[in-house]
């Protein structure tokens, strides 16, 4: 077997590795978030930069639930959109719900911390609504900014929304001058984002592991909020 060849087959074995830990973190993250009690306004108390919370898609805000809690206990309120249910709705009106929690409750100087859909959300918010005065800075955690050339294979429409040449993605992809206030932190190998969540202007943080979930609970993922926030 040649170099080539050899380094290839150990990469692909180490995204395999990688996926199938991925999944398994989902399955846990989902298991926990079914059992959750606690109230999302628990979480809505402190003294620091304030959060909002903004899931991905088929998540609830409890699948990020760990990272909200590690946020709360440095002393940042964390908002919790819970108008988002399971994040289904396109994303122009998943966002019109996130801008009215934004000015209902009064944010400023908001930092949202989002992953995977929730990043588009909040980028139209900050490109699109005048809530967008009101956020800081946005960290996203595998967003497909880009799109997903998978969408296109997927039998529900809330998933087919991801493709490169939908309407909103579209206009999100040209809105580039919310990008300076991104910081788009993503995984080597991401299962679902085959392009990748690199993002022009942005800061792009990648990390040395790989996934689309379970990164998530990389260190660095707080460290990149702490760094924006504190």
């Amino acid at each position: 077997m040649s170099t080539d060849a050899l380094t290839s087959l150990r990469a692909g074995l180490r995204n395999l590795g990688w996926w199938a830990r991925d999944y398994a973190y989902a399955v846990r993250g989902q298991a926990r978030a079914a059992m959750g009690r606690g109230a999302p306004d628990d979480l809505a108390t402190g003294e620091g930069t304030v959060i909002v919370l903004l899931p991905g898609i088929y998540e609830t805000w409890r699948f990020l639930e760990p990272l909200a809690r590690a946020l709360h206990e440095r002393g940042h309120p964390v908002h919790v959109v819970t108008e988002l249910g399971d994040n289904r709705r396109p994303i122009v009106e998943a966002a019109s719900r996130v801008a009215a929690l934004l000015a209902a409750r009064g944010l400023d100087d908001v930092v949202l911390v989002a992953h995977s859909k929730g990043g588009l959300i909040g980028k139209h918010v900050m490109a699109f609504d005048p809530a967008g005065g009101r956020v800081r800075a946005m960290v996203a955690i595998a967003t497909p900014f880009g799109g997903s050339r998978y969408s296109r294979l997927m039998p529900a429409p809330s998933l087919r929304a991801f493709a490169s040449g939908d309407a909103t993605m579209r206009a999100l992809s040209a809105a580039a001058e919310a990008n300076a206030r991104i910081v788009s932190v993503y995984g080597a190998f991401d299962p679902h984002i085959p392009e990748g969540s690199e993002l022009a202007g942005a800061r792009n943080v990648r990390l040395a592991t790989g996934g689309h979930f379970r990164v998530l609970a990389d260190p660095r993922v707080i460290a990149e909020v702490v760094r924006v926030a504190e």
